[in-house]
């Protein structure tokens, strides 16, 4: 498995929004998602709505998240 640069979305809290960090590898496997890792956070596994591959241009513009998705953030 190949690692590859991305952004992740992180929701913020209920008095901050949120927005897209970047610094992060991340790979695919077998299972659902994407297992994403950084030296300044615990490796896990997160959707794939969660990342991007390309710099977003607005840090704060939240990703689309897909009908009945298998993981969401509320």
């Amino acid at each position: 498995m190949e690692s590859e640069n991305c952004w992740v979305w992180f929701k913020g809290s209920l008095k901050e929004g949120g927005a897209w960090k970047g610094g992060f590898t991340y790979r695919k496997d077998e299972k659902p998602g994407v297992l994403i890792q950084s030296p300044a956070y615990v490796q896990c596994r997160v959707p794939d709505w969660r990342i991007t591959t390309t710099e977003p241009k607005d840090k704060y513009k939240e990703p689309n998240i897909p009908n009945n998705p298998v993981w969401k953030i509320i």
